[in-house]
């Protein structure tokens, strides 16, 4: 974070660190914070990211159900809708030339976890223009102050509770609902409620987690694409390898930049000794790019198989709820959009913006000019 002076770390790059280290989580702790610096305020916040088990397996389980493959499998007829109804909204502009950030990508992500948590349709623009606004605030070219930031901040919480409020008095099926009326064992047993402090965190977990990192693999998942006819022809000739696409474009965006871990005790990684209490920082893109395991990483490959990517996590207890959802949303549009346009072609040069590793979705596309051409793809 800002002003938290020099820090020092261990950098985990390889896929098998990467993916040691998630996995222990007794060794690897998480209760100091997912950034380069240690930190209480995400653990004071009560954020599943700096939670170990069993307490951070006791909340996780509360949303869990919420993104089973089962779940997906009944929400993929509604994740359809959305992707139609927002390309039907692209081609009556009338404009071949879109912001494909701003009028798809951003779009499609925005709505379904909007779906899965319960925020009504009309919030939805205000809330998430400021998650926006908070994720951007960290990227220091924007000039958003401190204070503009914790305002943001708390006006995104004070909403989560007004919800909460709502829902407590008109339950619906919406993990939020489930949420307001939760209990779980505190550390003496005693089935518990929520607080405040912990609807907060979920909320924007849920919120950015399910809708920020959709949006980046998305949008630089589209841009790799285009670079490449050729791929765009076979997945036009053979909509079957869409889900190996969308994994590609997922291993390609790796939309997660790092988390931090702290050790634990005195532990041998890769061949470094790590002594307990020393920071370690996992990079996912560099894991998503280790030719150990990746057969030329760096090519844009649709028909990769397999494809034991991390951008997910790398399993362990910390695994992204969300990866069946983030999985189903990128096959179901891209296959959309080759099925409704015909060209498909960057416009423009990308505008990307760059929190870096102060926030760990540090780096995204913001803007990128694609022209999208309706028509029978010939």
């Amino acid at each position: 974070m800002p002003g938290t002076g020099e820090v020092s770390f261990w950098s985990v790059v390889r896929h098998q660190e990467v993916q040691q280290a998630n996995r222990d989580w007794e060794t690897f702790s998480a209760v100091d914070g997912p950034g380069l610096a240690p930190s209480d305020l995400f653990r004071d916040l009560g954020m599943m990211v700096a939670l170990d088990p069993p307490r951070h397996n006791r909340l996780r389980r509360l949303i869990s159900a919420g993104f089973s493959p089962r779940m997906i499998a009944r929400l993929e007829e509604n994740i359809e809708w959305r992707c139609e109804r927002i390309l039907d909204d692209v081609s009556a502009r009338g404009d071949d030339i879109v912001d494909f950030v701003a009028d798809v990508a951003y779009l499609l992500p925005m709505h379904v976890i909007a779906d899965i948590v319960g925020i009504p349709e009309d919030d939805r623009p205000w809330v998430f223009k400021g998650i926006d606004y908070v994720l951007r605030s960290f990227d220091p070219a924007v000039g958003i102050s401190e204070t503009e930031q914790l305002t943001a901040q708390l006006d995104l919480f004070e909403y989560a509770q007004r919800l909460a409020e709502q829902k407590r008095a008109e339950p619906t099926d919406d993990i939020w609902t489930t949420l307001t009326k939760a209990e779980i064992p505190d550390d003496d047993g005693k089935p518990t409620a929520l607080s405040d402090q912990e609807l907060d965190a979920f909320f924007m977990i849920l919120a950015v987690g399910g809708s920020e990192t959709t949006r980046n693999v998305l949008a630089q998942g589209l841009m790799a694409l285009v670079e490449q006819p050729d791929q765009i022809a076979a997945l036009r000739a053979d909509p079957s390898l869409l889900p190996d696409a969308a994994d590609e474009m997922i291993r390609w965006a790796s939309p997660v930049l790092m988390f931090g871990r702290t050790a634990t005790r005195d532990v041998v990684l890769g061949g470094q000794l790590i002594a307990a209490g020393d920071r370690v920082v996992l990079w996912y893109p560099s894991a998503n790019r280790d030719e150990l395991v990746f057969t030329d990483p760096y090519r844009f490959d649709i028909r990769r198989r397999p494809n034991p990517h991390v951008s997910f996590g790398g399993g362990g207890p910390h695994y992204c709820l969300g990866a069946n959802l983030a999985k189903k949303e990128v096959q179901v549009m891209l296959g959309s959009i080759l099925r409704r346009f015909a060209t498909i072609e960057l416009a423009g040069p990308p505008q990307w913006m760059g929190a870096g590793p102060v926030h760990n979705v540090g780096v995204s596309i913001d803007h990128i000019p694609v022209r999208l051409k309706a028509g029978s793809p010939g």
